[in-house]
């Protein structure tokens, strides 16, 4: 990783090697900046106050190797990544402001993205995840990452049925809640399709029906025009000397047919005006005929407007017209089905809720034998470990529980309570000597104790779950002597199998390393480039002693020290 404008760091290259790496340095030097800056890596929560006083924002990059087809690398090529021989390139910023940004492969990617990743790559323990692990959830999350498929395949069973049971659920409640409001609903349909079906509109009925109206309402204006319309082009037979448009329109005709023969364009003409002679004659026919059928009845004028009023009655009500209403008839029609087969929909809901439930207990118990017979494995490989950590008398355990809830599950003849994890209330407890009760660890586990829980449990789970990297920011904490030198080669034995960081002040942890690194501050106060260095040989032996007692060139600590490096090296 390289780590800029972070904290107390300015500018420094951490290089982190296969096996066990051991962080150490004086209080305040900026170790635990490296557990930070692999957290921004992993996508952690990016604090403005992190930055660097004077700087603009702070900037991670780090480079992960990762195997081949491992599904950090499938997601990260998923959005876009490009792997670099073999290794993951991220790089995190914060500004001083607060803006974050992450980019991953050389693409810039949100942020959630290298949360999800983290699970695959990196697992970071330190103080506050000790705390997490008072958590009775993380409790029940330790012991069924631990089952494996033993609990993961009834409980992905069980997720299924709890996220329909919750659905049905809800459309349930929802029906037999609102039962009030979609009677009145189903009501006030039934009224607009009885009032529409009473009228029985005609798609374009009211257009058609607007023109007759129309018509009828000038129909003497309508038949006087067309009579002299008609006079005009053929004729009055009340005046047989008037003179019509057809007669004018014959006598220049036959005029010109006279003298036809003599020029062809004279000809044309004529030829046209004969077609004007036909038009007039077959529009002065169609005149007549609309003035004979032209009906001037008042009374159908009266139906016609009465029927145009039912209709208007419809269109104020259902639509602005007759197809608007007809539309809105096929979709109340569609919905009144819908809500007249609420009755019928509540007793398929109903049934199903109960053959989910009985579904949900079934595997609910199945999950609880599943649980019950990981957890007594999971207690005995952690109690065994715990031996090895200088508590050889100490012995974890498992309480796995339910509560009693007349709205639960039934399972093994007892109604419980069920959430989406189960019916299990799973708690860890610790007995530290012999006599004395099981208690849950909060209660039951001294500081150094937690710790060392802690370093059994992640221990017994690289057994079974491995991660590449394991990351301890001072897990050791409260632990001192024998205890510590335990726990130091309980990390070098987890580092045979994968990559193991600690940050440490304990000399008897640092000892079994196969790298220490040092963070040292400059005389301004910053961590540069050159402030974190691998220390070997005589430089090691030093900040051994100086872990052990505070000064560098005492030579009973630098004895201490080389006794430790010797006994951390034959345990190789």
């Amino acid at each position: 990783m390289r780590i800029r404008s972070l904290g107390v760091i300015d500018d420094a290259v951490v290089e982190l090697s296969p096996g066990f790496t051991a962080v150490t340095g004086e209080t305040g030097a900026g170790k635990t900046m490296v557990v930070t800056s692999l957290g921004l890596l992993l996508g952690g929560r990016a604090d403005p106050a992190l930055v660097r006083i004077g700087a603009e924002k702070a900037v991670v990059e780090g480079r992960i190797a990762v195997p081949f087809g491992a599904s950090a690398v499938v997601r990260a090529e998923e959005a876009g990544a490009e792997l670099d021989d073999g290794a993951l390139l991220i790089s995190r910023s914060v500004s001083a402001e607060g803006r974050s940004r992450a980019h991953l492969g050389g693409r810039s990617v949100p942020v959630g993205l290298l949360s999800e990743l983290a699970d695959d790559l990196v697992a970071v323990h330190g103080q506050t995840d000790q705390q997490g692990l008072l958590k009775l959830s993380r409790q029940r999350q330790a012991l069924d990452r631990y089952a494996g498929d033993a609990v993961a395949v009834p409980l992905a069973k069980y997720t299924e049925a709890y996220r329909r049971l919750r659905a049905v659920s809800v459309e349930l409640d929802e029906i037999t809640m609102r039962a009030r409001e979609r009677a009145q609903e189903a009501d006030m349909l039934r009224y607009g399709l009885d009032e529409i079906a009473g009228v029985e509109p005609r798609a374009g009925e009211d257009v058609e029906l607007a023109e007759e109206a129309e018509r009828l309402g000038h129909a003497e204006a309508l038949a006087s025009a067309a009579t002299a319309g008609h006079a005009a082009l053929a004729g009055n037979p009340e005046d047989p000397e008037g003179v019509d448009a057809s007669t004018l329109v014959a006598g220049a005709q036959r005029a010109l047919d006279a003298v036809r023969s003599h020029d062809p364009a004279l000809a044309a003409l004529a030829d046209r005006i004969g077609e004007i002679g036909i038009l007039l004659g077959d529009v002065a026919g169609e005149l007549a005929g609309y003035a004979d059928d032209l009906d001037a009845d008042p009374l159908r004028l009266a139906a016609v407007e009465e029927r145009r009023a039912a209709l208007g009655a419809l269109t104020r009500k259902y639509g602005e017209d007759v197809a608007t209403v007809l539309a809105w008839a096929e979709q109340g029609a569609a919905r009144l089905i819908e809500l007249d087969g609420d009755d019928e929909r509540i007793d398929e809901l109903t049934a199903e809720r109960d053959a989910l439930r009985a579904e949900l207990g079934g595997l609910a118990q199945a999950l609880s034998d599943a649980r019950t017979e990981a957890a007594e494995r999971f207690a005995a490989a952690v109690t065994a470990e715990l031996a090895s950590l200088a508590m050889p008398h100490a012995r974890v355990s498992f309480a796995i529980r339910q509560t009693e809830d007349p709205e639960g599950v039934e399972v093994g003849g007892r109604t419980v309570a069920y959430g989406p994890s189960g019916v299990d209330e799973v708690e860890l407890l610790l007995a530290p000597h012999p006599g004395a009760p099981p208690r849950p660890i909060a209660k039951g586990a001294s500081g150094g104790e937690l710790s060392r829980v802690m370093l059994a449990v992640e221990v017994v789970f690289a057994g079974t779950d491995p991660v590449p990297t394991y990351l301890f920011d001072e897990v050791d904490a409260g632990v001192g002597g024998k205890a510590a030198v335990e726990i130091g080669r309980r990390l070098a034995r987890l580092a045979k199998t994968a990559q193991v960081v600690v940050v440490t002040h304990l000399p008897q942890v640092a000892a079994f390393a196969d790298r220490q690194l040092l963070v040292e501050k400059t005389n301004d106060g910053s961590v540069t480039r050159s402030g974190v260095k691998v220390l070997e040989g005589e430089e090691r032996i030093r900040e051994l002693s100086r872990m052990l007692a505070g000064q560098e060139d005492s030579e009973t600590a630098r004895a201490h020290a080389e006794e430790l490096l010797a006994t951390a090296r034959a345990d190789a």
